[in-house]
């Protein structure tokens, strides 16, 4: 699955794909962290989605990790949360007792430069974090659901909406199987998009047919680069100072294939 992502545009790159997008509020990005999202954390990030009101695109900000819109007790779903980082592609439409057949229709898009992921290495303790990009684009959109819930406010008790969303997981392809290759959700990757069919995601007339065939699109391995980089869940410095997408160099590494 994927739980660690990088972002490192200005919101204007986002105006530049989506010119006539709303804001909801004035957006104000914390890019130190974005250098490094990381799912457990349930972190704000800009979701991009279809207002049901006005009917167009609106930027938002949501925690990642779903909160389903049924729960009344924030602090018992703990837990459960974690499990609603990723959603896999083939449940969204065939389990119709799934949470993400229930909010199918609430389709959104995560804006990202990057993604990382770890590959183990047979009789090494530690896996290799590699940064994974598209090729084609410094900025590109990786689909996904969100869910409104309405929590009471943990200081004041108070009612309030809360935004969150999960990302939309597939089958790897054949690199990121090589790199993705171990745990219980090894062989998975993002359902990584064209822009075209990014933005095709977001329309209310998508049929149920035409959904079900971008949930099954595959992105060839040959769009995708890809590099090992110095270990990212650890506050240990860089040896040689290089920034956290920078290549690194680990000794004896196998190559990919």
């Amino acid at each position: 699955m994927c739980y660690d992502l990088f972002f490192l545009a200005k919101l204007a790159a986002i105006l530049e794909q989506f010119p006539a997008i709303e804001f909801d509020e004035q957006l104000q990005i914390n890019y130190e962290a974005s250098m490094h999202i990381v799912g457990h954390s349930f972190g704000e990030h800009p979701i991009i989605y279809q207002n049901r009101e006005d009917q167009l695109l609106h930027v938002k900000l949501m925690e990642w990790g779903c909160l389903p819109f049924y729960i009344k007790d924030e602090k018992a779903f703990v837990k459960q949360r974690s499990n609603m980082l990723n959603a896999r592609s083939e449940r969204i439409l065939s389990d119709t007792s799934s949470y993400w057949f229930k909010i199918r229709n609430r389709r959104c898009l995560i804006p990202v430069t990057g993604i990382f992921e770890h590959r183990k290495i047979e009789k090494w303790t530690k896996k290799v974090p590699y940064f994974i990009h598209q090729k084609s684009t410094d900025l590109f959109f990786l689909p996904g659901l969100y869910s409104v819930a309405e929590l009471p406010n943990q200081e004041t008790g108070e009612l309030e909406k809360r935004w969150t969303y999960t990302l939309i997981t597939r089958p790897a392809n054949e690199l990121m199987k090589q790199i993705h290759n171990d745990g219980d959700n090894k062989w998975r990757m993002p359902l990584f998009l064209p822009n075209d069919l990014a933005k095709e995601w977001l329309t209310s007339e998508l049929t149920t047919e035409r959904m079900q065939s971008i949930l099954n699109y595959e992105l060839p391995a040959a769009e995708l680069e890809c590099w090992p980089v110095f270990t990212i869940r650890s506050s240990k410095e860089r040896p040689d100072g290089k920034e956290k997408i920078e290549p690194y160099v680990w000794e004896n590494l196998p190559a990919l294939d």
